[in-house]
């Protein structure tokens, strides 16, 4: 094994320990059955919203992989790119690309359709574009509507950090939209040739990217109390620097990341609200789905082993 192949496993861990001794330090007040409380009282119609919003995100997920089909100009039937986008999602969102990587599941999938490796590189390097441009976006218009969000983080950060941050994330995007009405040449890198993609696949980034995060973020949104909730942009705002921060920590589903952001980002929450809002996340947007794509992986494994007997003994 090669030395990264140790490293990534050792951030990971090394995140999901000091996050949990920093979230001990946090939680020492908290007990079960004030969490176990706070989940009671979530109204039926909220955990409703909360699962609509996880189908919300998990669709979007499926259109990253259309839209880099789409840009690398490949035919998939939608069936099949659903199954396989929600797999890998399901399957790297909970292990953590530290242990396993969506590329994994990718290639093994798009290879039985006849896609090259180069291509699917491509396709696995457009998608996590696609999903950075979309942070980008919405981090965008976070930090221009509510600028005071980083001062809950460091009450001493001055506005203008929010509006300079705010005002240069909305100026990559329109360099990136820029550049595909100019129709840049290709890059050229070796055997790969990175062309900038059309207009039209552009838009559905713009579209697809936010649309994925704002359903996960509704999830927690729906699923905490109305006193003291700042609103949905400030819990889409924390849920961007949480996911994010869960993302670069590879730490198995964000394991203690998401919650000390969100603990910190909400001090004037009951902490035990957050949390039962944060366990339902965890259940519609990662433990239900991660279940689901065990037995896609079963059944996909299952056919092609099948596929291939048939292919060795056609007549029997």
């Amino acid at each position: 094994m090669k030395l990264k192949d140790y490293v990534w496993p050792v951030v990971g861990l090394a995140a999901v320990g000091i996050s949990a001794w920093l979230l001990y330090r946090e939680l020492r007040s908290i007990s079960l059955d004030d969490v176990i409380h706070s989940l009671y009282a979530i109204p039926a119609h909220r955990w409703v919203l909360a699962a609509l919003g996880s189908l919300v995100a998990y669709a979007a997920l499926a259109g990253y992989d259309r839209i880099a089909l789409l840009h690398l100009r490949r035919k998939i039937s939608w069936l099949f790119i659903t199954l396989c986008s929600f797999t890998t999602y399901a399957l790297s969102h909970n292990i953590g690309a530290s242990v396993i990587s969506g590329a994994v599941v990718r290639y093994r999938a798009y290879s039985s359709q006849g896609m090259s490796a180069p291509e699917i590189a491509l396709l696995i390097a457009f998608c996590s574009f696609t999903f950075m441009l979309g942070t980008i976006t919405l981090s965008a218009v976070v930090l221009l509507l509510e600028p005071h969000i980083l001062q809950r983080f460091n009450e001493e950060t001055p506005l203008y950090v929010s509006y300079l941050l705010g005002f240069g994330a909305l100026a990559l995007v329109l360099l990136y939209v820029f550049g595909s009405w100019l129709q840049l040449r290709p890059l050229r890198i070796r055997k790969f040739t990175l062309e900038y993609p059309r207009l039209s696949v552009v838009a559905q980034q713009l579209i697809v990217g936010p649309v994925e995060l704002i359903g996960a973020a509704a999830i927690i949104y729906f699923t905490l109390p109305e006193a003291g909730n700042p609103g949905f942009l400030i819990i889409l705002g924390i849920f961007l620097i949480s996911f994010s921060a869960a993302l670069i920590s590879h730490a198995p589903g964000g394991l203690g990341v998401l919650e000390l952001v969100f603990l910190t980002g909400l001090p004037d929450m009951n902490q035990a609200d957050v949390l039962a809002a944060l366990i339902i996340f965890r259940l519609f947007y990662l433990l239900i789905p991660f279940a689901l794509s065990l037995l896609v992986v079963l059944f996909f494994e299952r056919s092609q082993l099948l596929l291939r007997w048939y292919k060795k003994d056609p007549e029997s």
